[in-house]
């Protein structure tokens, strides 16, 4: 991407429309500022594959879609129409909002749409692309429809990606089982969904980087890799397990506070619900991880193998220790100080 100068172009673009909406005073802005990421978004997904074309097709129409609901509820709103309850309008913005950044259930685009996409486009459109929608969310939150949207998050993102061979889809799903965290967070506190959400940036950042590196895009493949050296394929499982939220890895911390948050404001059901589907989520992953550690047919040595560059093996090695280290590190850093 970084060495094609019209993607450069392209991906300023998406950052600015992303900056103007969240720091918009207005409906309006903040709806100008969705079009122009959205516009330059599509750019980037064209890509040499096939099913990057329809993917781009998929991802234009339902954001133009949910555009057009989000506007025209906002002019209503602007408007102080009396054929329609302000409290009507309030649902139909937040639902557009979610139909934008794919919770569920308004998620039925999302998969079809990653399916199609690059690893680093995959990557933005699971966590750049949520911002916007996040940010305006935490202005305009209807209770009723948080939290029915947090339950049919988890409940579809855990569910979702049992039966599921394509690692596309299983990001997928599993974004969408954040995304119930992150509402669940957002419902509480916006600085603890931020705090949230750049945990699970750096996590997905760290398997997605894992994947594009080596090529991987489907389960079995899982099965072959890393046959070189045990190390590799010890520090890709955690990292799977750490983005499934597994104690003691990184991924935990933010599940630990959102669970302590909810705790204190004796949100007990929707926690308890939100953990079962956790665990469910942990188990496809646990599953991922058991069978690619143990379906091996060679004996493999602790040695890396040198065909990868040293700078790709340096971030992958730095990210990893993050991911399995971080929680011990942070927890040894609050006792000392």
């Amino acid at each position: 991407m970084f060495n094609n100068s019209s993607k450069m172009m392209f991906f300023s673009i998406l950052l600015m429309g992303t900056l103007i909406s969240i720091s918009s005073n207005s409906w309006l802005s903040a709806w100008m500022g969705l079009e122009i990421n959205l516009l330059a978004f599509i750019p980037l997904m064209k890509d040499s594959k096939l099913m990057s074309t329809e993917s781009s097709l998929k991802y234009f129409l339902t954001q133009a879609l949910a555009s057009s609901i989000l506007l025209f509820a906002m002019i209503l709103f602007m408007l102080n129409s009396y054929m329609m309850s302000s409290i009507f309008m309030e649902m139909v913005i937040f639902s557009s909002l979610l139909l934008k950044m794919g919770a569920a259930p308004f998620h039925f685009w999302f998969p079809a749409v990653m399916e199609g996409l690059s690893w680093y486009n995959a990557l933005i459109l699971m966590t750049w692309q949520k911002i916007a929608p996040m940010m305006l969310i935490s202005y305009i939150i209807f209770k009723p429809l948080i939290i029915m949207s947090i339950i049919a998050s988890s409940l579809v993102g855990s569910m979702g990606g049992l039966n599921q061979t394509s690692l596309r889809k299983l990001m997928t799903y599993s974004s969408i089982n954040h995304l119930g965290w992150m509402l669940a967070s957002i419902y509480n506190s916006s600085q603890l969904w931020l705090t949230y959400f750049l945990m699970y940036t750096l996590l997905t950042f760290m398997v997605i980087y894992m994947f594009n590196m080596f090529k991987t895009t489907h389960i079995n493949q899982l099965f072959n890799l890393f046959f070189h050296s045990k190390t590799m394929k010890f520090f890709t499982m955690f990292n799977l397990l750490s983005l499934g939220g597994l104690p003691p890895f990184l991924g935990f911390l933010p599940k630990w506070i959102v669970i302590q948050t909810l705790t204190m404001n004796n949100q007990l059901f929707l926690l308890t619900f939100m953990v079962f589907t956790a665990l469910v989520t942990l188990y496809f992953y646990m599953r991922l991880s058991y069978s690619a550690l143990m379906l091996n047919y060679t004996e493999n040595n602790w040695f890396i193998n040198s065909n990868y560059k040293l700078t790709n093996l340096l971030v992958f090695m730095t990210c990893s220790f993050l991911s399995t280290f971080g929680l011990f590190m942070i927890s040894s850093m609050y006792l000392l100080f």
